[in-house]
């Protein structure tokens, strides 16, 4: 028995070395390999061994929308942004981040009615750009959720004490002294709640989907709470006091408006349903525009009443910044109010973006991209349960460990990213290959749309004349409508896409290259970091297992007994 096992080790070590040799030539016929969207929601869905049951419908796709955006984002960053950016005008920062995020919720939506299946932004960008970008955004998706989520789960822990009127949430974690300093309080609150919200994710996506529409609904009538109280006891007076309405100006609207943009991040966990949606090209464009609005509005609501609670130079600008405005009006009992709210909220976010990365691991692993025992769908409960049990335990033993500031530095980068990706991803399959124009004009406004932008960004940033604003922002507008106006779209109209295109997309390119430059040097150097090790895994196995699951496709005989209706495109 030794003797085998050693024979079929020496083998599988061999048949490795061989086909590291060929790494040159794989990479060459599998870095720009793309699949149309049939073989995507027909062929590679086979792979998982039984299909997501679709038993979502339009308003379950609003309330994970809306529970997804939800979370802590508004309490942790409005009362910071209007003490030192914005003042009482960080309703506008609001509402310039939720256009931005209203463009690229755009993109996602035709891209996700043109294509309904479970990869998100992995799919899209992999029907056009090719296997190796769509695995790249697809890696970094899974950063991202992975550390927002255990560092949200954190969080959880902080608000939790602040309901029970608890000072210090460090009271409830355990100190190791042995380990370093960021990773020695242990938060076993947060891993129950991880696997708890783990366990019922493997159970059914439509009790978990009940279960968020619940806690939304409250949570949502808790925002409700918070503005219709701070309105009947501020003063409109303060929006204008002491120092106007925007005492920093419009740059610092704008840098207030790069701050509170995270707050919309989870709007694009509502396209990985698209696999498990009633009529998907009905319920995607209401869940996905809907919650963007919905939130947007709550959002803008939640900024103007803190800010008429309380003159902008006496917010505090701390997570704590409700609690202390309801305090300075005479409402301490609100303090514990707004921790109770918030832990509410914190779950119904955890809850939606945990169900969106067990499908975005899913369908990478569908494409071979990882292990494929990561894309199995149980058959009983039609959901992906190998990746949903894989990355829980990975979230659960981050959050355990890792304090939230040594996360929240990488989570931004990766967002904007992908963004920025389908952005460009939709103007060029619009425009080359549905049209099946030449790519060489498609590809030179982009680099220019992508370089004006930088420009413009830079000029910013380094607080140069206003000339260099306007010179960039010029000549965004105007290659803009020349590419317009120059490349014709001459595909056939769908069933959902976006208006007045390329302008829509445009837009979003040129903000999230913007927002992008907002990051700390810190976030570029681990992203670098973390780019050079998935790149590694691509070469040493991506490359590998894509390679053999598609030379040996045309040998695989699909397993009959999954009954898979064909979708159209």
């Amino acid at each position: 028995m030794a003797t085998i096992q050693s024979t079929h080790n020496k083998t599988f070590f061999f048949n490795y070395l061989q086909s590291l040799s060929q790494t040159p030539h794989r990479l060459r016929k599998r870095m720009l390999a793309t699949w149309t969207p049939e073989q995507e929601l027909n062929q590679v869905r086979l792979r998982s061994g039984a299909v997501m049951k679709r038993k979502l419908r339009w308003y379950d796709l609003v309330a994970l929308g809306v529970g997804g955006m939800l979370g802590v984002g508004v309490f942790v960053t409005t009362g910071r942004v209007a003490r030192n950016n914005s003042g009482p005008s960080v309703f506008i920062s609001y509402i310039i981040a939720g256009i931005s995020a209203l463009l690229s919720s755009l993109c996602y939506t035709e891209f996700s009615v043109q294509i309904p299946v479970a990869g998100g932004a992995f799919s899209y960008l992999r029907v056009t750009f090719g296997e190796f970008v769509g695995y790249f955004a697809g890696a970094n998706v899974l950063m991202e959720y992975v550390l927002s989520n255990a560092a949200v789960a954190r969080s959880f822990t902080e608000y939790l004490c602040s309901a029970f009127g608890v000072s210090d949430p460090n009271s409830w974690r355990v100190e190791v002294h042995g380990l370093l300093e960021g990773y020695n309080k242990l938060d076993f609150t947060a891993v129950v709640l991880v696997l708890l919200l783990t366990l019922c994710l493997c159970h059914s996506t439509k009790e978990s989907s009940i279960l968020n529409l619940i806690m939304t609904i409250f949570h949502v009538i808790f925002f409700g709470f918070i503005i219709i109280v701070g309105f009947c006891n501020g003063s409109v007076d303060n929006l204008v006091k002491p120092g106007g309405l925007a005492p920093n100006g419009i740059r610092g609207v704008l840098d207030g408006a790069a701050i509170v943009y995270f707050s919309y991040i989870g709007y694009d966990s509502v396209s990985t349903m698209a696999e498990e949606i009633q009529n998907p090209p009905v319920s995607l464009p209401v869940g996905i525009v809907g919650s963007v609005l919905i939130v947007s509005v709550l959002y803008c609501l939640m900024a103007l009443t803190l800010c008429v609670m309380v003159p902008y130079n006496q917010i505090a600008d701390d997570k704590a910044s409700y609690s202390m405005a309801f305090q300075k009006i005479g409402l301490r009992w609100a303090g514990n109010v707004v921790g109770a709210g918030a832990s509410l909220g914190i779950v119904a976010s955890l809850l939606v973006a945990m169900l969106g990365q067990a499908r975005y691991l899913c369908v990478i692993g569908r494409a071979r991209l990882v292990p494929s025992w990561l894309s199995k769908v149980h058959p009983s409960t039609g959901t992906p349960l190998n990746a949903t049990l894989f990355l829980g335990l990975c979230t659960a033993s981050i959050a355990l460990f890792t304090d939230l500031d040594i996360v929240i530095e990488m989570i931004s980068i990766g967002t904007l990213l992908v963004f920025y990706l389908v952005a460009n991803a939709l103007i060029y399959r619009k425009y080359v290959i549905t049209s099946k124009n030449p790519p060489f004009w498609t590809l030179s406004f982009l680099f220019l749309l992508t370089s004006s932008a930088i420009g413009f960004s830079i000029s910013w940033k380094l607080k140069q004349q206003w000339w260099g604003l306007l010179l960039f922002g010029g000549i965004m507008i105007t290659i803009t409508a020349f590419f317009q106006s120059m490349v014709p779209f001459l595909g056939q109209p769908s069933e959902w896409s976006v208006p007045f295109m390329p302008w829509p997309s445009a837009i979003s390119i040129f903000l999230n290259v913007f927002l992008l430059t907002t990051l700390k040097m810190l976030s570029f150097q681990r992203f670098a970091t973390w780019a050079c090790l998935i790149t590694v895994f691509y070469v040493l196995y991506g490359v590998h297992s894509t390679f053999e699951a598609e030379e040996m496709a045309v040998n695989e005989v699909p397993n009959p007994s999954i009954q898979l209706t064909k979708l159209d495109v």
